[in-house]
């Protein structure tokens, strides 16, 4: 289903949908994490959440010290590439291998891709 992207209001409607409807099926536990995305035009975002307790067990984004120190140098798929293997190190320093991935409603193409498949070569098991 093609999305016209001049069309913003109705871009953001059924970016809604698609997120409630993902999040319906996806629930975070204490042995598997929800991994959730975020991203915006500059940046992006992914936490580690126990959905029972509502707690962030690990975050890591484009914004980091580690990482916004060579951004100028990196495109924005690489910059991606980075925050997946930063998250991984932290969710296993948390003692987290296993996650549920929610992509956020976003298409898994792209920098949500280059982060998914980063953070699996660090080792975390979706």
């Amino acid at each position: 289903m093609a999305i016209a992207t001049k069309n913003k209001p109705a871009l953001l409607r059924q970016r809604r949908h698609w997120r409630a409807r993902e999040r319906h099926d996806l629930q975070g536990t204490p042995e598997r994490p929800r991994l959730n995305v975020f991203r915006s035009a500059k940046h992006i975002f992914v936490q580690v959440i126990d959905d029972s307790k509502g707690h962030t067990l690990a975050a890591a984004s484009t914004l980091d010290a580690s990482i916004r120190a060579q951004a100028k140098e990196l495109n924005k798929v690489e910059e991606a590439k980075r925050v997946g293997k930063l998250i991984a190190e932290r969710a296993q320093h948390a003692g987290i291998k296993q996650v549920v991935f929610d992509r956020g409603g976003f298409r898994y193409h792209g920098r949500v891709k280059a982060l998914a498949d980063a953070s699996r070569e660090a080792g975390l098991e979706f």
